[in-house]
């Protein structure tokens, strides 16, 4: 009979092969994290403004980094996100840091890529609560964001799709290469502890790598958030059915990268795990059925704090200015 850990490591390979065929004849189920290839530096430049542009916001002080913060591993560290005139929204903010690698996006899957997931939070009411008519407006009226789009686009004619192309493009940009553990796959084998390798061993051995594999250590596939037990979530958010609309997707969810974990805080689709440790016993219990002792548990937080990555390293961008037809925020609950 196969030992859970010679199960894991097969489905771990296979389902690397078939997300990162590039990757296939690795023999360790996690890979490197590539740097990013940029082909059109003025479309990512307009998107890292836009990234950072509040004013897509209706009340003018909402931007994507305000859930995903580049300064804080691409979230923003809280349980659940406060959006629009202080709303708490029903989930944990994913972090930014490596979605291009992600199988899709959002923890149901309903955006299909960067491009389609970047317009989502711009006309949600609990999020920037704008929408994307009003959105291109405001983007429009400003002659140095006319020329920009010009630039990056080849047209002054300022469109939703454009947005969102020019925003997915610079997130494509915020991959995190040579972690410590990146550069031990490359053959320096001193680049992690004993106590970190006895971790990664128990890691793959418990079977954890079956989900967390590649190069983003997750994100390309969805799974059940309660394996051997239930799951007692204190979010409503159901998963991958609100997508599907199939029961057997009921409480699937898109597993998390694994990468710069350790800053991506607090843990799971409801935030419900404040820490590491927290979380690598829910795991193990929930998922795998295995009770992990203290020191075991401490030799996997171990390990996972070696995937902490470069982070995305850049001059901060200096927004155009509003002109006088641009329209005005509107102040939170008005």
């Amino acid at each position: 009979m196969l030992k859970i850990s010679q199960i894991a490591m097969a489905v771990a390979v296979a389902l690397t092969s078939a997300a990162m065929p590039a990757y296939a004849a690795s023999p360790e189920p996690i890979q490197p994290i590539q740097a990013a290839k940029v082909s059109n530096p003025a479309l990512v430049e307009l998107g890292k403004k836009l990234y950072f542009d509040p004013r897509l916001s209706m009340s003018g002080f909402i931007s994507c980094n305000s859930c995903h913060n580049l300064s804080a591993g691409g979230t923003d560290n809280l349980k659940t996100s406060i959006g629009h005139n202080w709303n708490e929204g029903p989930i944990n903010a994913p972090t930014v840091l490596n979605s291009s690698l992600n199988v899709a996006q959002f923890w149901d899957g309903r955006a299909a890529d960067l491009k389609a997931q970047a317009g989502g939070p711009i006309a949600n009411p609990g999020e920037m609560a704008s929408n994307h008519t009003l959105a291109v407006e405001v983007l429009q009226s400003i002659p140095a964001y006319v020329a920009e789009f010009k630039k990056a686009l080849g047209t002054d004619k300022v469109t939703i799709e454009g947005v969102t192309k020019a925003i997915a493009a610079f997130e494509e940009t915020l991959v995190t290469p040579n972690s410590r553990f990146d550069k031990w796959l490359k053959g320096n084998k001193k680049a992690i502890s004993q106590t970190e390798m006895e971790g990664y061993k128990l890691f793959k051995d418990s079977g954890c790598v079956a989900c967390h594999n590649g190069p983003a250590v997750g994100g390309n596939s969805f799974q059940k958030m309660g394996v051997v037990e239930a799951y007692k979530a204190s979010s409503p958010a159901e998963g991958r059915v609100a997508v599907t609309g199939k029961d057997a997707d009921r409480f699937n969810f898109k597993v998390p990268t694994l990468r710069n974990v350790e800053l991506t805080y607090p843990y799971f689709h409801d935030g419900a795990a404040n820490t590491l440790k927290e979380a690598v016993d829910t795991m193990g219990r929930l998922q795998l059925g295995k009770k992990f002792t203290d020191e075991e548990n401490g030799k996997i937080v171990a390990f996972l704090k070696t995937l902490t990555g470069e982070q995305p390293s850049f001059k901060l961008p200096i927004l155009p200015p509003s002109a006088d037809a641009t329209p005005r925020p509107k102040p939170f609950g008005k």
